[in-house]
């Protein structure tokens, strides 16, 4: 099977200061991937380069075996750590304006993502908590069907009782077979469960890497476990 994500021996430099140092991975179509590591391993920019944010600094990346640019970002969701939303809209006013610019956009699946997430149409989005602006970005990233769906960091200051019932309505209901999606987060043992390849990321390098199941598997360990070891 041909490999939906391709990245090869990607670099990205900030002012001489290395971000990513020649990485290369290939996700195959419809796989959940961890992308674990500390705050500054690289995974933000990683993820900016495969929405077709952030240039690289050399190297190649394909999507569907289309190099990065204007043609993947119709197929792309992205999900940046810090939300861009406009203060100023109310929530269903943000969702119809971010609307506009995906044909493919699924107005019943959020009106029930709404729902699920207990969020008001009629709120501000500036008057919402840090928690409910978590739940907005989820919303958005579901509400139409991407080939590759990015989410970086997206339990960010939702409340511990609440993750595991979005993850788990999110991955069983809103979840495309098709789609493959990378999901970078710190809440390791709470996405064990719903992730089936995993990348661990130090100083911009990829130093683990595999199928979850066959790295527990040959480690007798879980993944908390693993990653908790590698971290050290």
């Amino acid at each position: 099977m041909a490999a939906f994500v391709e990245i090869e021996d990607l670099i990205k430099q900030y002012s001489g200061k290395w971000a990513l140092r020649g990485i290369s991975l290939n996700v195959l179509p419809g796989r959940v991937v961890g992308v674990l590591g500390e705050n500054g391993s690289g995974k933000s920019t990683l993820f900016r380069i495969l929405a077709g944010v952030t240039r690289p600094t050399s190297g190649k990346v394909r999507i569907d075996g289309i190099p990065v640019g204007i043609q993947t970002k119709r197929i792309v969701s992205y999900l940046p750590e810090i939300d861009p939303f406009y203060p100023w809209m109310r929530v269903g006013e943000l969702l119809r304006f971010l609307s506009s610019f995906f044909p493919r956009w699924d107005y019943h699946r959020t009106s029930e993502l709404l729902s699920l997430m207990n969020l008001p149409a009629d709120e501000k989005v500036g008057a919402l908590s840090r928690g409910q602006r978590g739940r907005l970005k989820v919303v958005f990233a579901f509400s139409w069907p991407s080939a590759l769906l990015l989410m970086d960091e997206p339990l960010g200051g939702i409340d511990k009782p609440s993750r595991k019932r979005i993850l788990n309505a999110l991955f069983r209901d809103y979840k495309n077979q098709e789609q493959t999606i990378l999901i970078s987060t710190h809440l390791v043992p709470e996405v064990e469960g719903y992730i089936e390849d995993v990348v661990y990321m130090r100083d911009g390098e990829f130093v683990l890497s595999g199928p979850v199941a066959l790295l527990c598997e040959d480690t007798d360990k879980t993944l908390t476990e693993i990653f908790e070891e590698v971290a050290a």
